[in-house]
């Protein structure tokens, strides 16, 4: 198995433990088979993206507990579906994106310019 990359071309770094996030819930926005969301863009959420991803039928923020699911509150890390994240982007409401915490595969969705434009980690 081939270690997971990141959109600069490193290692793929962990996004966020507390809550665990990522769509294998280990931290990382790693993706695979049966991943189809592609939750693969590493977001600090913000409350202006949580009511536009609420109003877009997708609350991030109220807890569900059958799931082991804490709910989001703004400066909450959060592995998010690529697409959604573009989405925001188009609609001027993205969150900030940690671009090493961001996996390559994001790119089939969005341009590295744009995740850098949010990014919140850029060197």
């Amino acid at each position: 198995m081939t270690e997971a990359r990141n959109v600069l071309g490193g290692s793929l770094q962990i996004c966020c433990t507390s809550p665990m996030t990522g769509f294998y819930r280990d931290g990382c926005c790693n993706t695979g088979v049966g991943d189809i969301g592609a939750h693969v863009v590493c977001a600090q959420v913000t409350e202006q993206f949580l009511d536009y991803t609420r109003a877009q039928g997708n609350d991030l923020s109220t807890p569900v507990p059958a799931f082991d699911f804490p709910g989001l509150k703004p400066g909450d890390r959060w592995c998010l579906c690529a697409s959604r994240w573009k989405e925001a982007f188009d609609d001027g409401v993205a969150p900030p994106v940690v671009l090493a915490a961001t996996h390559v595969s994001a790119l089939e969705y969005v341009t590295l310019d744009e995740l850098k434009q949010h990014a919140i980690d850029c060197s």
